[in-house]
């Protein structure tokens, strides 16, 4: 018995060192992406191709196959993650060049707007210390929307902003809807569909145009090849979290990834590193983790 908690300890350990590090650094795995590729373009393909495996994979184990109505409630939650969620991501990075630590600290609100939007929709009211995290958060992202030295544009705030409340509602309609009971099913649905639908953004702003895939560097299509593995492997490892483990341990990630991601900027793109920053960081960290970090049990 010593032996096999010892193993589930490892394992647990193990898939959090995945979600810390793996999530963390997508968000420089974009940015050296879309450096030689078109972000739309490549954010669809990356996702259509990731979907395409866990859908298989999910076959290949005997699951039952998706009713129509699954397949539109996956599509409707992959779209506002995907094409809108992540969308705005590549496009504030890409048009707006914000440095990929930044739109890291400025999406990881999302657990904010999850709460509040939940709240709206009929469900618990947010305790007090949930509601400072709250505050603290969307503090954070205000110190880092500006066009100082350091900062991110208001553009470029607004549209991550919209990114983090489309992907709060896209992940509270799934909580809810009808899916398949698999994870890695549902998931690999709304790749697909997040995915295609990204793609063909990308086609209608016209990148498949001026696209040369001969033109992409080597460390592009590496970039691009990593965010591919990640977005099966890490996924499962979350997956398997949420089977396994406390869902207030799972969900430190939330908080851990936006200090991944400021740290490899920083360390490995020469991203600038000031004392906005650095409060802002500091904001959205603790608001996260006021946000996500289990209540104590009742007595």
């Amino acid at each position: 018995m010593g032996q096999e908690r010892r193993a589930s300890r490892a394992g647990v350990v193990g898939c959090l060192a995945i979600l810390y590090l793996v999530w963390g650094s997508t968000y420089l795995g974009m940015r050296v992406a879309m450096e030689t590729a078109p972000p739309f373009l490549t954010g669809g393909t990356r996702f259509f191709l990731a979907g395409a495996v866990l859908y298989v994979w999910a076959s290949a184990r005997g699951i039952d196959r998706p009713t129509a109505r699954q397949w539109g409630n996956a599509a409707f939650a992959g779209v506002l993650m995907l094409l809108v969620g992540n969308g705005c991501v590549a496009w504030a990075m890409a048009a707006e060049k914000v440095p990929s630590g930044l739109a890291a600290l400025t999406v990881a609100t999302t657990p904010a707007w999850m709460v509040l939007l939940d709240w709206a929709w009929g469900g618990p009211r947010p305790r007090a210390l949930v509601g400072v995290g709250i505050a603290a958060g969307l503090a954070g992202v205000a110190v880092l929307a500006g066009a100082g030295a350091g900062g991110v544009s208001v553009a470029g705030a607004a549209v991550l902003t919209l990114a983090s409340v489309s992907w709060a509602v896209g992940s509270l309609f799934a909580r809810h809807a009808d899916l398949p009971r698999s994870p890695a099913r549902t998931t690999g649905m709304e790749m697909l569909a997040g995915g295609a639908a990204l793609a063909a953004l990308g086609a209608a702003a016209g990148e498949h145009a001026g696209f040369d895939p001969a033109g992409v560097s080597l460390a592009s299509a590496l970039a691009f090849g990593y965010l591919l593995a990640a977005a099966v492997v890490a996924m499962s490892a979350f997956t398997w979290l949420m089977t396994v483990a406390d869902p207030g341990l799972v969900g430190t990630y939330a908080f851990v990834n936006p200090v991944v991601a400021v740290v490899l900027g920083a360390a490995l793109a020469d991203e600038e590193l000031t004392a906005r920053t650095g409060a802002a960081a500091a904001l959205v960290v603790l608001g996260v983790a006021l946000i996500v970090w289990p209540r104590p049990p009742a007595k």
